[in-house]
């Protein structure tokens, strides 16, 4: 390809609303074009680089014998509602209706399609195991698009869906797709590690996601160095110890605390209870009914771990006006221990279980009580652990220090069990003739996510650095004279024949402009290899060639092909 017969439209200031550098250098590398609040053009160059991560992903998912299919993005809410999910993915759904008034829904995801399929035509055991993907826009109702491609309402993402006769067949599928993400983002140039993870509303009972690490991250990943833990902030637990266990002292008492009515404000004078003798107590709102949740006062409620553990799909935080009538207090003077209605279930964090000589809320304003022991004072629902982990606590599995990293989210493998499958039909016939449900998986990539993910990962000063096997081009031909008759431009001309007839992607910069203006915006979008043709050097017989994160080194005519062959091969 020829400069001036594509379109490349460089910027030299990133947009004002471009918050991290990715999203800045997809702008400025004329890589991608804003349309809309999450919506986005590919030009030229950026779906050369998207074509070339969906290949890779095309390729590895081919050799663990996936099948490639092609659904609907157009939905129909019938297939949602049997699933469960018009109600539990409203929130990020996109309703739409045609002329005829009919709602349809615009696919986020596709369980239900595939699933519906599996239904319609598998009937026999000896017709799995299979493994159905596809690669094809999604759509999102974000409702704050940001980060670029990261949070994006229209993305393209690679779904794949695994039907198996039993459990031990699908962990197989499981761990066949898990090796094949670890070989795609290899591929793709990304430092990419598997995390423990929470299932979320898709569901299932076992899930990892695979991270790339990024200080402007949307994630949080706690991970131990010594022995290899790693897990979502969302799932992720410690070794911490549980509250010290002391002598039940005397009995509950009542003391005053006006206008005390935080955690902290209760640790000074003149009370001087420390947070970690304190039970916060919280109320949610979960599947629109209230519920009490305790956890130390030292701690913080994980929200994703509370909706996974009880199996709540809608949970909020109650309101004031949800709260006084339920316990007669305001926040601040909350306690599960007196006035607490019979059918108001109580969650407690397992690091408050035989907790006792604790300090909570009266459900009197302006009031804490006392010498509450958590086993005599409390009537407990269940026990989970509710917890948001810390960096510096000990890793669960050998003790040592967990740490915490931010990290983008870019592929996730969830082992989804029969969930789909019972409610939609998916079942077949086994060798004894009995109808069981498909064993399910779910695995997905984020493509345009990944794109800018390798950006975030692969950048310096000056713009882009591509990994080889995502460039958009792998080699950059830059005469500083590009007349018909110029030594330059024949001599481009020639090495762009060369190389291009040994199968390497190569551009040719023909525009009539400064050097210092081609450098740079070779280096901006990110082409790995950067051949220079100037007067000076094919004077001496030599050309320059520049490694985009390397010094450049001059080379002798005859031989620059060759070397640039070798250096792709390197």
């Amino acid at each position: 390809m020829y400069w001036t017969k594509t379109l490349i439209p460089t910027l030299r200031e990133a947009p004002s609303d471009a918050e991290i550098v990715s999203h800045k250098l997809l702008l400025r590398a004329g890589l991608i074009r804003k349309l809309a609040g999450g919506v986005y053009t590919f030009m030229p160059l950026g779906l050369r680089a998207l074509r070339k991560v969906e290949q890779i992903i095309r390729e590895e998912m081919n050799r663990a014998d996936g099948i490639e299919v092609l659904m609907p993005a157009l939905q129909p809410p019938e297939i949602w509602e049997a699933s469960g999910r018009a109600e539990t993915a409203s929130n990020v759904l996109f309703k739409v209706k045609d002329s005829s008034g009919r709602q349809w829904f615009l696919s986020p995801t596709a369980e239900e399609v595939i699933t519906t399929i599996a239904a319609n035509e598998i009937n026999s055991y000896r017709q799995l195991p299979k493994n159905f993907y596809q690669i094809s826009l999604k759509f999102r109702d974000e409702i704050r698009p940001r980060f670029g491609l990261m949070r994006a309402k229209e993305f393209i993402m690679k779904d794949a869906y695994s039907f198996d006769t039993t459990d031990d067949g699908a962990m197989a599928s499981y761990k066949k797709m898990y090796d094949a993400y670890t070989r795609i983002f290899a591929r793709c140039g990304l430092k990419a590690f598997p995390v423990e993870a929470d299932t979320g509303v898709i569901g299932g009972n076992y899930s990892h996601e695979f991270m790339v690490p990024a200080e402007t991250g949307e994630n949080e990943v706690a991970f131990c160095e010594a022995c290899g833990y790693a897990a979502n902030i969302e799932k992720a637990t410690s070794g911490i110890p549980k509250t010290a266990v002391r002598e039940i002292g005397a009995a509950i008492e009542k003391f005053a605390t006006p206008g005390v009515v935080t955690i902290e404000a209760l640790s000074k004078e003149p009370y001087k209870v420390a947070a970690n003798r304190q039970i916060k107590t919280l109320i949610y709102i979960a599947d629109s009914k209230p519920v009490i949740i305790l956890i130390r006062g030292d701690d913080q409620l994980n929200e994703t771990k509370f909706a996974a553990k009880t199996g709540a799909v809608a949970v909020r935080p109650a309101t004031v006006d949800e709260i006084v009538p339920l316990l007669g207090a305001k926040p601040g003077s909350l306690g599960a221990v007196v006035n607490v209605p019979a059918d108001v279930k109580i969650y407690a964090d397992e690091r408050l279980q035989g907790a006792n000589d604790m300090t909570t809320g009266a459900n009197e304003d302006g009031f804490h009580l006392k010498n509450v022991s958590i086993e005599r004072d409390i009537k407990v629902t269940a026990w989970f652990d509710l917890r948001t982990v810390s960096a510096g606590e000990p890793c669960v599995k050998c003790g040592k220090a967990l740490k915490i990293r931010r990290a983008i989210e870019v592929g996730h493998v969830f082992k989804l069990g029969t969930k789909y499958s019972e409610k939609l039909g998916a079942n077949f016939l086994d060798e004894a003739g009995a109808r069981k449900p498909a064993v399910m998986g779910c695995y997905g990539i984020g493509v345009t996510r990944t794109l800018q993910a390798i950006i975030e990962q692969s950048n310096d000063k000056d713009g882009v650095v591509w990994p080889l096997s995502v460039a958009p081009y792998q080699v950059c031909i830059t005469p500083l004279a590009v007349t018909a008759d110029s030594e330059a431009m024949k001599l481009a001309e020639q090495f762009y024949t060369e190389l291009t007839a040994k199968g390497v992607d190569v551009i040719l910069d023909d525009r009539d402009e400064r050097p210092g203006v081609k450098f740079k915006d070779a280096d901006l979008v990110g082409f790995p290899i950067r051949i220079a043709l100037g007067e000076k050097s094919l004077a001496k017989g030599e050309v320059e060639i520049k490694p985009r994160s390397s010094a450049f080194q001059s080379v002798k005519i005859e031989a620059a092909v060759e070397a640039v062959l070798a250096l792709l091969k390197a």
